[in-house]
């Protein structure tokens, strides 16, 4: 089994996670406003990447725009990698891809821990992404627990690109916050993603 093949329940369950569900963990994060360029490029790709409807073209299109201008928002301290290998834990299946990865390293050549976000983009449904972000978020724990990093949370997110659900990882409690955040407030998107680097930036 690998990341892709996780459910939530199975996560649950692998990884004896205690979960919290709670609506608007993240709402109250400052909001990051957009780049004018980051704003005209989304009004151009998103119809199109909507209208395609595949992950491949959302992801593309829409969530790797917006991972650039995080990377951007915080001058190259940290490191964006898209469609890598994370194979960190082959016995207790915590091997794949992740469609995206966020480092607190600025080395863009190759990966360092500490490893912080993770994002997985999906066609229509947010739900089904829940088990492999989390499975991945586990790796990424262990991951920095073996370069020796002290990070105390790994956050990660589901997308469909217009659509975001944002998770936190403590320890063995993983907090998701019922609220969808949507695109039209990118503001808002951008401003929580940042507020997860900026607490070890």
């Amino acid at each position: 089994m690998a990341y892709s093949n996780f459910t939530l329940q199975a996560a649950q369950k692998t990884f004896q996670l205690e979960i919290v569900q709670s609506i608007g963990i993240f709402a109250e994060t400052e909001l990051v406003e957009p780049s004018s360029e980051l704003i005209k490029a989304l009004a151009k790709k998103v119809p199109l990447a909507v209208a395609i409807g595949t992950e491949k073209a959302k992801s593309e299109m829409i969530v790797a725009d917006i991972l650039v201008e995080l990377r951007e928002h915080f001058e190259h301290r940290i490191s964006l990698f898209s469609g890598i290998d994370f194979n960190v834990d082959t016995e207790n299946d915590l091997t794949g891809v992740c469609d995206f990865l966020v480092s607190l390293s600025p080395n863009q050549y190759y990966l360092e821990s500490p490893v912080i976000i993770l994002v997985e983009a999906k066609k229509d449904d947010l739900i089904t992404g829940l088990g492999q972000c989390v499975a991945e978020m586990i790796a990424a724990q262990r991951f920095n627990t073996e370069q020796e990093n002290d990070i105390s949370r790994v956050y990660g997110a589901t997308t469909t690109g217009t659509h975001w659900l944002f998770l936190k990882l403590e320890g063995k409690r993983l907090h998701i916050d019922m609220e969808t955040y949507m695109l039209e407030r990118c503001d808002r998107i951008l401003g929580i993603l940042a507020s997860m680097v900026a607490q070890k930036v």
